[in-house]
């Protein structure tokens, strides 16, 4: 049966109150006119699907040796699963209580999880989504340790109080048979043993448990005569038993540092006593104190002597030490070292057998932050390669960008030379973790993640098919020089820690380009090659870009006087190339300010540049007269024109890196035409109004170096906010996190609205650019060139930035309040071929280039396609003013053309920098020329320019530049991204908001077709690593070691349970060790033992309701009863009450059968009794 959609029905109530927020301004084409759209609310639905990374805040772990899974549980509540490499699975606990322990059903595709909030739970693993069948809450006792036997459905519950209560997995019921503390310690002790540690029973003898008490008191119960054989006493708190495979011995550790081994049949004193890590004096006396070993396991083999394995227990005095592994195999120990504390270690053998011998191959390692596998089996105990995606958080993430159905070529690339950046000295042998299958999945198409890191290194993954595996990895430090020590760290630097950090990126899978931009305030191009190079000297270019304004035209130093063009904007071509001595030499005194020195030293040794991506250009800001440079705040390419552009709350850059040289360097506010109604205007320091859309904090200029860094989520505030805007949020800051800039300004309400396009005035301004040919030498710097662009722009109108002519801009270090108020900072760049005039019929390349403010403005670029062209033109650009301006800043742009189908940026071929030239004519005559730019019929629109901002969506048609759609995406909160994405044939807008919801708008109308509130904004990591890709594909960073990705698709979520991959598979459980005849006929083998007897209802009795309380999990049968429908579920629920039926007619019929014999048979025997009494008198009887 069909369910019911209510989307389709909030789609038609959506359109019939459309007018209200997705309003067609005038101008909006007629009916017929618009855009066929074929997406609609059905091809929507949002759920997750897969979790990537290292599980966050591990605590406890398990494993199955038949299966082969490995279970890890975290403090959050979590659970996840691993088998082979693409097996993965993750699970949530409601109450979100710590995992303090798991017990694997050994080969019956169940676990057993305990937490912290004395609740046990069983997971069924044979579905592909785990579900709780059970669960079990106590309410009188503290749970501390849990055993379950192998091949027993009875588990063994040890408390706080030390009592041991056990529990039927199947039914998940207490049983009545309890151990209580004071029968299993001796009567004689006067105080409490403490919580059990330890339970555990004779791998020979399943009728005596062994039960470790904290204090030191280790018991062996008999089960079945309910009493303790033996109790074993040692004066120091036991954390964790193991037992030898006979069940003659076992050994304790504790928490003063020794291993104490016992004989079960001599409970007297320990038959021996070591201290692994201990100073063995001299005179015979006892060891020194180590810290306490916090867990061993004693396993043995058949040709060698048994391994001991430990965790812990190292000397006092080894302070500072990082945690340690001991393994100990005969007479040699090892110590390994591990990178962080350890949680928890298991030792994998070849059988699950406890009374066999256990033949250990491998010891799985749980850390904090990793997952280490040692093999036994070789010399120096050398590690497996995880085959998982656990060092996502190697280095911190702090940026993330998703591309799904990119190039398939692309991968295979990444993979070959990322192949040749991997490890040596891992260990020969396959993953011993190999349970599980993949899934069959649909999705055929490639999908590539990159995540940029603090450490400013940048890894490529391959997505694909709900896997994850790193392909390749970039490190962007090598282009710097490294301080060694604190004393040599310079003074420029802007950050505390992390000066490499990646900032943002920009990747264009076509071409292969790569631009980066870090928190330093540089930038650095990359472009890709399968061939290794040197660079001797790393192309270097240096940029002042400061938003500086004079009285008077003023001659820039040491070259030509900067011309002054009738439109008020400045040339900001670069100069001549001149001496370095006259134009690098900064200023970097205790008596003057620093000026003119970047903020980290790039390296001027030779650069071996590994197969990859390899350095094209390094671009950085420099300090400007005291002041820092402003940090990044947006980032784009152009890999037709060999452009880059970036921008941050100064203005914007344009740099060829091709040429190496700087075309561009504006102030925000020059790019609004002289008479443009939109522009930025001083105002007088007054108080200002909070604005509607939120408000970022104010920074000062010479801000705290450690805000910048920690920037996406702090800043200081201005003396100027009032006292509303003291009292910021952290959803009001989560703002700033999406624009990246710690020193945002304080937005200011303009109530100043973007009038029509037909009342708009538009007044180019043009900048022409000369290449400084003579400067090159065959295309290349002659020597290390750096360019320090000292341009002072001038002001030709006198009612460009004022009313009067007072105005001036301060040149101090101090930024007062009305440059704060006045600055506007770029948020974001888009290429395009576009129509710059109204009039125009030809689309021309353009840049179109978003602010803070809302404000959307188009630069007309006077560009040839081809490197070899630029060198023979000169290069010009246009202000063309704004095109629109939208409440919140701008997030996102995109043209589409006169179908709806988006128009990508032109962009070249991907060729081989490095091949020979005969390879690369080959390549430049296969390189994909951007095509033809459209034309436009006189009076006809022929694109549309979709734009998103953080309050609103607006769709422009062009080259009319007339508005003709308009929606207010959310009016109590903010946007923190958008993208156009493709999905199912067609482009719509994607969006998640601070408030947690995710929507998605049809283009180019606008129509909502998707409003779910999915995630509300608890933390600034998800909020900086959220992006959506197309293809319905989106993730986020749901902790520091954890990727998340999620679908809005509904053809994905339908196929997701062919997609996921399965736990269990059927595999057939290894024989039981074969007792041999003697020990058969003489008793020496294991002792069997029938628990049921002991543990069931008829011999235990029922336990306390009062003890626990059980709840029935969803996927229980009482779940699955309440949660089946349809006509199977009803059929088959009919059969069984007719099965029933007959059943209790059948019994019916045997009842009267046997009813009527028995009357039959009393009938008889009353005739009998009346004929032998018949003629019998009273007295006669």
């Amino acid at each position: 049966m069909k369910k019911f959609n209510i989307r389709k029905v909030l789609d038609g109530l959506t359109a019939a109150s459309s007018s209200s927020s997705t309003t067609a301004q005038p101008g909006t084409p007629r009916e017929n006119d618009v855009v066929q759209e074929t997406l609609q609310s059905e091809h929507f639905q949002l759920c997750k699907t897969v979790r990537h990374g290292f599980p966050y805040q591990p605590s406890s772990m398990a494993f199955d040796p038949v299966q082969k899974i490995l279970a890890v549980g975290t403090q959050t509540g979590a659970l996840r699963l691993f088998g082979r490499a693409g097996v993965e699975c993750y699970c949530q606990h409601e109450s979100g209580a710590a995992v303090i322990q798991l017990q694997f059903l050994i080969n019956e595709g169940a676990l057993v999880s305990a937490l912290a909030d004395d609740s046990i739970h069983l997971w069924n693993l044979r579905q592909k989504i785990p579900a709780i069948l059970h669960s079990l809450k106590f309410n009188r006792e503290r749970i501390t340790y849990c055993h379950l036997p192998f091949q027993s459905k009875w588990l063994y519950i040890g408390s706080e109080r030390g009592n041991i209560h056990i529990v039927n997995v199947e039914s998940f019921t207490l049983s009545g048979y309890v151990i209580m503390w004071n029968k299993a310690i001796e009567l004689s002790t006067k105080t409490h043993p403490g919580p059990v540690v330890h339970i555990s029973d004779n791998p020979m003898d399943e009728g005596k448990l062994l039960i470790g008490f904290e204090c030191g008191v280790v018991v062996l119960w008999d089960l079945k005569s309910k009493k303790a054989d033996y109790r074993y006493n040692y004066d120091e708190a036991i954390h964790s038993v193991a037992w030898h495979h006979e069940g003659k011995q076992f050994v304790c550790s504790h928490s003063d540092g020794t291993l104490t081994t016992w004989n079960i049949r001599a409970p007297a004193k320990p038959a021996q006593i070591i201290t692994p890590h201990g100073k063995q004096p001299k005179d015979g006396k006892k060891p020194e104190p180590c810290k306490p070993i916090l867990k061993v396991e004693y396993k043995t083999t058949r040709a060698g002597d048994p391994f001991m394995v430990l965790s812990g227990g190292l000397s006092y005095d080894t302070v500072g030490r990082r945690a340690c592994l001991t393994v100990m195999h005969g007479k040699s120990t090892a110590v390994l070292e591990m990178d962080y504390p350890i949680v928890d270690f298991i030792t994998l053998c070849e059988t699950p057998y406890p009374n066999d011998f256990q033949e250990p191959y491998a010891v799985v390692v749980l850390l904090e932050k990793d997952l280490v596998v040692i093999d036994l089996g070789q010399i120096g105990y050398p590690i497996f390669e995880s085959p998982y995606p656990l060092s996502i958080h190697e280095s911190p993430v702090t940026c993330c960008e998703y591309f799904a159905d990119c190039p398939s070529e692309l991968i295979p690339a990444l993979y070959s030379v990322g192949s040749r950046q991997k490890r040596q000295g891992y260990s020969k042998k396959e993953w011993p973790i190999s349970g599980g299958n993949w899934g069959q999945g649909t999705q055929t198409y490639p999908e590539i993640i990159i995540t940029g890191h603090a450490d400013g290194s940048i890894k490529f993954w391959d997505a694909s098919a709900l896997m994850l595996q790193v392909l390749y990895k970039l490190k962007t430090a090598k282009v710097f020089e490294r301080a060694r020590g604190k004393e040599e760290k310079p003074s420029t630097d802007i950050v505390d820690e992390d000066p490499f950090a990646i900032q943002t990126l920009f990747w264009c899978p076509e071409s292969r380009m790569l631009c980066v931009a870090g928190v330093s305030a540089h930038v650095i191009i990359y472009r890709f090659s399968k061939q290794e190079a040197t660079t001797e000297v790393v192309q270097l270019l240096e940029v002042r870009m400061q938003c500086e304004f004079s009285e008077a035209d003023s001659p820039d130093p040491g070259g030509e006087q900067t011309p002054t063009l009738p439109t008020s904007a400045a040339s900001s071509s670069p100069q001549e190339a001149e001496p370095p001595n006259q134009l690098t030499a900064g200023v970097n005194s205790s008596e003057g300010a620093r000026d003119n020195i970047p903020c980290l030293q790039v390296r001027s040794s030779p650069l071996k540049q590994s197969p990859g991506y390899q350095v094209e250009l390094v671009v950085q800001l420099v300090w400007v007269s005291g002041e820092p440079p402003q940090q990044i705040t947006s980032l784009a390419v152009n890999s037709s024109f060999g452009l880059v552009v970036f921008g941050n709350s100064n203005g914007l850059a344009v740099v060829d890196y091709v040429q190496k040289t700087l075309l561009l360097n504006l102030g925000t506010s020059e790019l609004y035409s002289p008479s443009d109604p939109c522009q930025r205007q001083p105002r007088s320091p007054r108080k200002p109004r909070q604005p509607s859309g939120g408000f970022c904090d104010s920074n000062d200029g010479s801000n705290n170096s450690e805000d910048r860094c920690k920037s996406p989520t702090s800043g200081s505030t201005s003396p100027y906010n009032s006292d509303d805007e003291r009292k910021q949020n952290f959803i009001e800051k989560a703002k700033m996190s999406r624009k990246i800039s710690s020193s945002g300004e304080q937005k200011l309400d303009l109530d100043v609205s973007a009038p029509d396009a037909e009342d708009r005035s538009h007044r180019w301004s043009p900048w022409l650019c000369k290449w400084p040919v003579g400067s090159m030498k065959n295309g290349k710097l002659a020597a290390r060139m750096t360019r320090k662009l000292n341009v002072h722009r001038t002001k030709s109108d006198p009612h460009r930035y004022g009313k009067d002519n007072a105005f001036t801009r301060s040149r101090s270090s101090s930024v007062t309040s009305i440059d704060r108020e006045s600055r506007e900072a770029i948020s974001s760049f888009y290429f395009c071929e576009s129509f710059p005039r109204k009039s125009g019929s030809l689309a021309s390349p353009c840049l179109l280039v978003g602010t803070t403010q809302g404000s959307v403005m188009m630069v007309a670029l006077s560009l040839q396609p081809g490197g070899d062209q630029k060198l023979q033109q000169p290069l010009s650009f246009a202000s063309c003013g704004t095109l629109v301006h939208l409440k919140g800043g701008i997030l996102t742009m995109a043209l589409l053309d006169a179908a709806g189908t988006m128009l990508p940026p032109s962009c070249e071929a991907w060729y081989d920098p490095n091949a020979s030239d005969e390879e690369k004519e080959k390549e430049k005559t296969r390189r994909r020329r951007p095509a033809t730019p459209p034309s436009s019929q006189e009076g006809q629109d022929s694109q549309f320019a979709v734009l998103c901002s953080e309050k609103q969506a607006n769709v422009v048609a062009m080259p009319s530049q007339t508005s003709i759609y308009k929606h207010n995406i959310t009016e109590t909160s903010f946007v923190l991204r958008a993208d156009v994405v493709q999905m199912a044939g067609a482009y719509c807008i994607a969006c998640f908001c601070a408030n947690g919801h995710i929507m998605t708008l049809s283009l180019p109308s606008l129509r909502p077709l998707l409003d779910i509130n999915y995630l509300p904004l608890t933390d600034m990591r998800i909020a900086r690593t959220f992006c959506f890709s197309n293809l319905g594909q989106a993730l986020y960073l749901t902790s520091p070691t954890e990727i998340q990705r999620i679908t809005y698709s509904q053809e994905t979520c339908d196929n997701l349970q062919e997609m996921l991959s399965e736990l269990f598979t059927p595999v057939e459980t290894p024989e039981a060790p074969n007792r041999g005849f003697f020990k058969g006929l003489f008793g020496g083998g294991a002792q069997s033992l029938d628990r049921e007897d002991l543990f069931g209802e008829t011999a235990a009795g029922k336990a306390s309701r009062s003890l626990a309380q059980h709840i029935p999990g969803p996927g229980s049968m009482e779940g699955m009863k309440g949660a089946a429908s349809g006509v199977v579920g009803d059929l088959a629920r009919a059969r069984v009450a007719l099965d029933e039926r007959g059943q209790k007619l059948g019994e019916l019929e045997e009842r009267t059968a046997a009813m009527m014999a028995s009357a039959e048979s009393f009938s008889k025997h009353a005739h009998d009794m009346m004929v032998k009494y018949k003629d019998k008198k009273w007295y006669q009887l």
